[in-house]
């Protein structure tokens, strides 16, 4: 573009154009509200001059053809542009009655985020997972299932000196993380009483005691609980073998199969 042209487009966007925002310090920027709707109006009133000019001079049905055969996409309504424009309406129905566009309702419209308050004295840095992780519990086979492994060596003859040895171990309970006491290079601390807070820290007492917290108490039952007395009927009256629960083969409702987006 050469000057002359750069200063009438910049002439002509200061007219259209209005100021949509200001230099703020850094004190009076919390009180700023963000603009509720996006600008609808062009900010490069400039941009389609060359098209608009040839259109002009050889007409629209003509321009249309060249442009077919010359472009790619040519009635893309996005024009091959990635991000949409918030002016463009996207048709959403055949009548062209329902639209939608990009960002729209503005982001400034929306509700403030909900931020979850803490409760009194919980620190709001401890993402720690492990002292929750009932989960995988007894996954680790350094520290595995202390009442599954009590009944293994009960089964197991008594007499049998690796039996014995095992026994030993397992009443001494696991030797690894003893916790450093609150001991860290930088000196004692006392941030947290259990341990937990840090890995070095931590030990398996206080952790299978934060894990018998946070155990899972309910009892989900199948959904065949409340009618398993007809269940079983129906297959004694036609002399079937009664199968283990019930089967749920197409029973889902019509809403739980569409998808949503």
């Amino acid at each position: 573009m050469t000057l002359p042209a750069k200063k009438a487009a910049e002439q002509v966007a200061k007219k259209v154009i209005p100021v949509a925002s200001k230099a703020v310090s850094a004190s009076e920027a919390h009180t700023i509200a963000p603009s509720k709707t996006s600008s609808l109006e062009s900010h490069m009133p400039w941009e389609g001059w060359f098209s608009s000019f040839v259109r002009d001079k050889i007409g629209s049905n003509t321009y249309n053809k060249i442009k077919k055969v010359i472009l790619f996409a040519p009635d893309d309504i996005h024009g091959l542009e990635q991000a949409p424009r918030q002016v463009t309406k996207v048709p959403l129905t055949d009548d062209g009655s329902k639209t939608a566009q990009f960002r729209y309702p503005a982001p400034g419209s929306q509700p403030k985020a909900r931020i979850p308050s803490l409760d009194k004295g919980e620190d709001p840095f401890d993402i720690a997972y492990y002292p929750r992780d009932t989960a995988r519990r007894h996954r680790d086979p350094a520290f595995p299932n202390p009442a599954l492994e009590e009944i293994k060596l009960a089964l197991l003859p008594q007499d049998a000196s690796e039996v014995k040895d095992e026994v030993e171990k397992f009443n001494e309970g696991a030797k690894s993380s003893p916790g450093n006491k609150g001991r860290f290079a930088t000196g004692p601390s006392d941030f947290d009483s259990s341990g937990l807070r840090a890995t070095m820290s931590a030990n398996h007492e206080a952790l299978n005691a934060s894990l018998d917290a946070n155990e899972p108490d309910h009892l989900p039952m199948p959904t065949w609980w409340n009618n398993q007395e007809e269940a079983v009927a129906w297959y004694k009256e036609r002399n079937l073998p009664v199968p283990m629960g019930q089967t749920g083969f197409a029973t889902v409702p019509r809403e739980g199969r569409i998808a949503r987006w």
